[in-house]
């Protein structure tokens, strides 16, 4: 009989949304040593939970996170909760004895992060934290020729997350504009991202950092007028409240080979939806990658000579190549921002194959490192001067 991996998630809009496609799809693309079984999902509304469960495939319902954590027949617990209850719901599920699989952020400081990353280590138990874009083909990909020393010493790091969804002033203030519950703004949600990449390309931590914050609209229309059916325009002149989290981040930091990286994350860039950017210049050639163009690798090789020296664009979508591609199509059938998640989902149950569920990174150890830089950005912020990133 096949062994299971029994998993119930908490949470059911965006992140709930792609987690559940990614569990509903891994099984029917990847040849994997365990079945997925999709046994429940966590909400508090319970018209709205049943819903999201009858769509995507779960078997059952919770309302109360804590009677979903206990249950004998879940073996990892998908943690898809605003921020401010990362801690809050993984702490039960790892007390319980569950396998934790966390959005990211991991939590909403540095101190939580090494308080659940601490626990689990205690448990002996799996953690893995969604930073889906590591499961990117190109992206691996980067990685890879990093690995494989073609970009030589690393000089230069230079990451961008570029969005524009908040720039109108009418725009309601969402959860995530609310520190409360968010815990920053395009800092924790973009800029960690970036972090996480780089670390992951590069293999390299980052050491010291300075940053600047700004938060460029103050106050938003009351999320709730927007939910009586009042209009944008009318919202501009109802009830506000103000922002407490910040717009847009800039950052420059030093790497521990020695190199320089920058960092910008910004929910207010017009012209850029979702633009992921890295660069890396090394003393052998270089690497970009936008994720607009997720499946292709930007690749310069300062070897060649002159009169060909240029970027070469790098499809890496080759399933004998490149990573994950083998369970999906023929080369250059490009795929999406929604498979990243089924990756990581392969990844999951592939480590829980062995009797004893294998590390997989970023997990909450790795994760709290992420959560080490972001937390020097801020202090860097507030002090306006460069602050080392904390240890381990």
């Amino acid at each position: 009989m096949t062994r299971q991996l029994r998993v119930g998630i908490v949470g059911y809009n965006f992140m709930g949304k792609a987690h559940s496609n990614a569990w509903m799809k891994v099984g029917r693309f990847f040849d994997l040593p365990v079945q997925v079984a999709m046994r429940a999902a966590c909400g508090r509304t319970r018209a709205k939970v049943e819903a999201f469960a009858a769509n995507w495939g779960w078997e059952s319902v919770e309302t109360d996170y804590r009677e979903l954590v206990r249950r004998e027949d879940i073996d990892l617990v998908d943690v898809c909760v605003p921020n401010h209850l990362h801690r809050e719901v993984t702490v039960a599920a790892l007390a319980a004895g569950k396998a934790v699989a966390c959005e990211k952020p991991l939590a909403m400081n540095l101190r939580q992060a090494r308080e659940m990353a601490a626990l689990a280590a205690r448990k002996g138990l799996f953690t893995t934290v969604w930073y889906n874009y590591r499961r990117v083909p190109a992206l691996c990909l980067a990685r890879r020729l990093v690995e494989e020393g073609r970009i030589g010493r690393v000089f230069h790091v230079r990451a961008q997350y570029l969005q524009s969804w908040i720039v109108d002033p009418n725009f309601p203030l969402v959860w995530r504009l609310q520190g409360d519950v968010a815990g920053s703004g395009a800092h924790g949600d973009l800029n960690a991202h970036l972090i996480d990449a780089a670390r992951f390309i590069t293999g390299e931590e980052i050491a010291e950092v300075t940053a600047a914050m700004e938060t460029f609209v103050k106050e938003r229309p009351v999320l709730e007028d927007f939910g009586a059916g009042l209009s944008a325009k009318a919202a501009g002149r109802g009830r506000k409240a103000r922002v407490t989290v910040d717009d847009a981040v800039v950052s420059l930091a030093r790497l521990s080979g020695g190199g320089l990286a920058t960092f910008e994350a910004t929910r207010f860039a017009q012209g850029n939806l979702n633009g992921n950017k890295i660069e890396v210049n090394g003393e052998k050639g270089a690497i970009r990658f936008n994720f607009e163009r997720m499946n292709e690798l930007e690749y310069f090789e300062a070897s060649r000579p002159a009169h060909v020296r240029g970027w070469t664009t790098v499809m890496a979508t080759d399933p004998g190549e490149h990573k994950y591609f083998g369970a999906w199509w023929p080369p250059g059938h490009i795929i999406g921002y929604e498979h990243t998640f089924i990756h990581q989902a392969a990844d999951i149950a592939r480590a829980f194959g062995s009797a004893r569920p294998k590390p997989l990174q970023p997990d909450f150890a790795d994760a709290a490192r992420t959560q080490a830089v972001l937390e020097a950005m801020s202090q860097s912020a507030r002090s306006r001067k460069w602050v080392k990133v904390a240890a381990g």
